[in-house]
């Protein structure tokens, strides 16, 4: 990954864009009659919307980079202005090379015209000649696996049938920059899948692709970088991953967003912690032994024996254990400490045995848990659903805990 971030900033900038805006009026009339009769009174009801409100961004060529944030945040608005489908209020747009674009159902299709007469129409959109589409037509109408359909005009269309054909055409003009935004969501899933086959064979490719999306985890799967929008702004622009954590810790600002990432720092940083204690001490095993027999029944001793391997040396621990039935529901818990083993240090493979007497519990299946701590009670190490025993009680009662019930009836009182 080091090595192809180099070669990307090495690489030349296919899409830059400053200080973009784009501003939008927004009518607060009720009605279209209210604005003819007071035309003065519409007009002091216009407010402004700034859809994108000093965006800049340099993408580089073979870059794969997705535009995440929440409804009304200028995504779209973003894509469909590098794209050329509306024009910003102020700033300027750049590109270099071929650019096709998947911005909405049916961008550039004509409903009117058939399935065949719309591939030369977006293909000449794209900037191939006749002789050239005629060259790839087979190719697209495969792809898009619709060949019956080809001859219908395409207001027939279904909306997954819009978009197999916009995605052939699109992605078939040999494009140097792909921006697709949200449309692949329309297909099945058969189709998806070829979609997203299609874009990393792109990827390796080395092309640009521009990829605006609600699925976060296409975001962390195809995209290397991210750029978080909010309000119009650029909130975050960095890893994918760091992306999708601001988003979906919520932000309404550009400071929200600072404190998310201060946040996702320290809960890193707690894990790469935790994963360094973890590296310290394995349990290795748990095992239960009822006192005689195969199985527990009530009022026997249990025996609990914890295997575990330390690979330093500890002044100062506790091991915790936990009884849990089948419903997940601990029914007894105790520990070194409460049990009076303090302060013995330890290292290299120790067994702890825990002796339970009288134990009275219901009939069923059980297992045990057990934790490991250190002196500042950081736990080291877990392990679950092991050393499981069966227990087998009486009729008298049913729970978790068994008590050998007698009943009594009383009359004439």
């Amino acid at each position: 990954m080091t090595d192809q971030l180099i070669n990307l900033n090495e690489m030349p900038v296919v899409v830059d864009l400053e200080s973009i805006t784009k501003r939008f009026v927004v009518q607060q009339n009720k009605s279209l009659k209210e604005r003819l009769v007071n035309p003065r009174r519409s007009t002091a009801n216009r407010r402004d919307f700034w859809a994108l409100n000093g965006v800049s961004l340099q993408i580089r060529a073979g870059e794969t980079v997705g535009l995440i944030g929440p409804n009304g945040s200028g995504k779209s608005t973003l894509l469909k202005t590098l794209g050329g489908i509306i024009e910003p209020t102020s700033g300027s747009v750049r590109t270099r090379g071929r650019m096709a674009a998947l911005l909405e159902l049916g961008a550039g299709f004509h409903p009117d015209l058939t399935g065949r007469e719309n591939i030369y129409l977006n293909a000449s959109i794209l900037g191939l000649s006749h002789e050239q589409t005629d060259e790839l037509f087979d190719e697209i109408v495969d792809f898009s696996g619709i060949a019956d359909f080809i001859d219908t005009q395409v207001k027939f269309y279904s909306s997954g049938m819009y978009v197999r054909l916009a995605f052939a055409v699109a992605i078939n003009v040999d494009p140097d920059i792909l921006l697709v935004d949200e449309v692949l969501a329309v297909g099945d899933e058969a189709f998806q899948k070829k979609c997203l086959d299609k874009i990393r064979s792109f990827q390796d490719e080395g092309r640009t692709i521009i990829l605006v999306s609600h699925s976060l985890g296409q975001i962390t799967k195809f995209c290397s970088r991210a750029v978080v929008l909010g309000r119009g702004h650029v909130v975050f622009d960095g890893p994918a991953d760091e992306a999708v954590s601001i988003l979906r810790a919520g932000f309404d600002s550009e400071l929200d967003a600072d404190a998310a990432r201060a946040r996702i720092a320290r809960e890193r940083a707690r894990e790469e912690e935790l994963k360094r204690l973890n590296e310290q001490l394995d349990i290795i095993d748990i095992v239960s032994r009822p006192r005689s027999g195969s199985h527990l029944t009530p009022g026997n001793d249990l025996t609990v024996e914890v295997t575990v391997d330390s690979r330093v040396e500890f002044d100062q621990w506790d091991l915790a254990i936990s009884l849990v039935n089948q419903l997940d529901t601990t029914v007894l818990a105790t520990s070194t400490h409460v049990t009076g083993s303090r302060n013995i240090p330890i290292s290299g493979k120790f067994k702890v045995i825990f002796e339970i007497p009288d134990l009275s519990l219901g009939s069923g299946s059980y297992t045990v848990n057990a934790t490991f701590y250190d002196g500042k009670r950081r736990e080291i190490s877990r392990a679950e659903s092991l050393g499981a025993f069966e227990v087998v009680a009486g009729a008298e009662s049913i729970g978790p805990v068994y008590s050998k019930v007698v009943s009594k009836l009383q009359v004439d009182v």
